[in-house]
């Protein structure tokens, strides 16, 4: 009766202790936030909602139906997501085995031990064969199991997020070398264009010389204009190549041309959307999610570590049959042998390796949390300058447009006037010159402008929905 209240007194006592952590309760870093992005609207700032572009899925936001299909086929095929999506698997793997810590190990084994006694010693039997099963069972003291299991549902939550931050920037990436394709497009018209009118140019001028009213000096002038065009024409075919075939890397396909359903200037740009506020970043955003769950794994590693400075139980049970012959195991139950031994373990001196590792966790929580600050910093750093620069740009744009109007309307006077003969030839040269130059920079701006909303809605967190 003695010995089974003490055997209890023992389990009830791993109970208790099983019940106990060492770690205490995670809580969020806090950061403040400000109220809104610099650079955004009055109105939005005013606003308090968190209603965002970052919202949108990618077919609402990007409405060309070439960039969806090829935002599609990079999200199927690109081998940088795949590699994310490989480490989600990878991941879950550790989860599914921390998630069976508690339980405990199970072995089954069969034993032959071979003895030659002393001659002078005792006389054992020379062969004894054994057939068992091993039960260890290790008690959560202080939490320690639980605590990798945290660690290990975090990391399986932070391979998610990380693949969706992949998906995100590769979901802007396919966006801004579409819209280098369009721009490509639109500068090689112009360029092509702009030679016609400069083939034109050039038969004016040579019948101007013909009939003695202008230089040799005209026609040669007007010549090198007109050759400093078409060369502009080959170095956009290439650039046009090359960009196509970086687009085809980032959809996992061979380098082959890719087609445009939209010209740069019908493409529409979504300036119109709300940004949102600040705070919203902590939920859109998967890369600031997975520097917050890198905190959270780095905080059950801390505990993890300290655990292993208290006592640790285990409890051992194995049993089985055991004879001298393998015929008499089943000669129940004298062949039935059974072992139950509990040990508690209290680390002493280990050269300093426990508290050691224990320092270094509590260094990397600590870091873990400065990154995810410096994550958040960084984020409202780039909604702001994505603002900031849209707002810009548009400005630009504006200009860009009048002044292109402004120019080849100078054209068109410009050969009027050459024909009246109220007008140098330098002036037709000088006015072509300005407006393809116009052209080319306005060709530029949208390009920008359309690349910085896709980049404003990547700084949003949008993209991976």
């Amino acid at each position: 009766m003695r010995k089974q209240l003490l055997s209890l007194t023992f389990f009830v006592s791993c109970g208790m202790l099983a019940a106990c952590s060492v770690t205490r309760e995670y809580k969020k870093p806090e950061v403040i936030l400000p109220s809104g992005y610099r650079g955004a609207s009055q109105s939005e700032v005013d606003s308090s909602t968190d209603i965002s572009l970052a919202k949108l899925p990618c077919k609402s936001f990007f409405t060309d139906n070439t960039l969806s299909s090829l935002i599609d086929s990079a999200v199927v095929s690109n081998t940088d997501f795949q590699v994310a999506l490989k480490n989600i698997d990878y991941a879950r793997q550790t989860l599914n085995a921390a998630d069976l810590g508690v339980l405990p190990s199970l072995n089954i084994g069969v034993q032959n031990t071979r003895t030659r006694p002393s001659d002078y010693g005792v006389k054992t039997n020379r062969n004894d064969y054994t057939l068992f099963a091993g039960l260890s069972w290790e008690a959560d003291i202080w939490g320690k199991i639980r605590s990798r299991d945290q660690s290990a549902l975090a990391s399986y939550l932070k391979t998610e997020e990380a693949a969706k931050a992949v998906r995100t920037r590769l979901v802007a990436d396919v966006a801004a070398g579409y819209y280098n394709l369009l721009m490509f497009d639109a500068q090689l018209a112009s360029s092509a264009k702009n030679l016609a009118l400069a083939d034109t140019t050039l038969k004016m001028i040579k019948l101007q010389f013909a009939a003695g009213q202008v230089t040799l000096l005209a026609v040669q002038q007007q010549e090198a204009v007109r050759q400093s065009i078409a060369g502009t024409i080959p170095l956009l075919e290439q650039k046009i190549s090359v960009q196509e075939n970086a687009l085809s890397a980032l959809c996992g396909k061979m380098p082959g041309p890719i087609s445009r359903s939209k010209s740069l200037f019908s493409t529409p740009v979504a300036d119109y959307l709300p940004s949102g506020i600040p705070a919203a970043l902590l939920q859109n955003r998967p890369d600031i999610r997975a520097a917050e769950l890198a905190v959270r794994v780095a905080h059950a590693d801390m505990g993890d570590a300290k655990a292993t400075l208290f006592p640790s139980l285990t409890i051992t049970a194995t049993g089985g049959f055991d004879a001298f012959k393998t015929s008499d195991w089943f000669n129940l139950p004298g062949s039935l042998y059974g072992i139950v031994q509990g040990s508690l373990v209290q680390p002493v001196f280990q050269r300093g390796q426990l508290h050691a590792k224990y320092e270094q966790t509590k260094i990397k929580r600590e870091q873990a949390e400065l990154d995810y600050k410096q994550s958040l910093l960084k984020a409202v750093s780039e909604v702001s300058d994505a603002l900031v620069q849209i707002d810009k740009i548009k400005q630009q744009e504006r200009i860009a447009e009048e002044r292109t109007v402004t120019l080849h309307n100078a054209v068109a006077n410009a050969g009027l006037l050459f024909k009246s003969g109220m007008a140098t030839y330098l002036e037709i040269i000088i006015a072509d010159t300005n407006a393809l130059q116009a052209d080319l920079d306005l060709a530029t701006l949208r390009r920008q402008h359309l690349a910085a909303m896709s980049e404003l809605y990547r700084a949003l967190g949008g993209g991976w929905q």
